[in-house]
């Protein structure tokens, strides 16, 4: 069971009680296709993903990231059952979706550039660092049935 200060559930909760998913979510997943074009196998019905602009103005990109910024807000709200949380995601993803794990780290990366972008100079190295090991806990868990 991870551990969590004081500090990082506050950070956390703050981040993500501030956070338009309706902005942030699309952003992120469409970096992710745009900087790290292989994930974009696995969006093959989401139709024109031939360039960024394609992707970014897609509406089923913009909606899946919204998804996963609802799958995080559900992680937000059990951060002390994250793996239990994710049990079923995670099967889906391995076991239905087969979907590589390590795309669950890119997407996590992206979403810190684009929060970092959003915050400015409030996203100091201690909210990173939070905000950082909630999102490996989270992939740790989504990745838990690839094991």
């Amino acid at each position: 069971m991870v551990q969590w200060t004081e500090f990082e559930r506050k950070t956390i909760q703050d981040i993500f009680a501030k956070m338009d998913y309706e902005v942030v979510g699309p952003k992120a997943l469409a970096r992710c296709l745009v900087v790290y074009p292989w994930t974009q196998r696995y969006f093959a019905k989401f139709g024109n993903l031939y360039n960024a602009a394609a992707i970014m103005g897609n509406p089923l990109v913009a909606k899946h990231g919204v998804t996963v910024m609802n799958g995080l807000d559900k992680a937000v709200k059990n951060m002390d059952d994250i793996k239990g949380i994710y049990a079923e995601l995670s099967v889906l993803h391995s076991e239905t979706l087969h979907v590589d794990p390590d795309n669950f780290r890119l997407l996590a990366d992206c979403l810190s550039v684009v929060l970092a972008a959003q915050m400015g100079t409030a996203f100091t190295a201690d909210v990173q660092a939070a905000f950082q090991k909630f999102l490996a806990v989270a992939v740790s868990s989504l990745c838990r049935q690839y094991h």
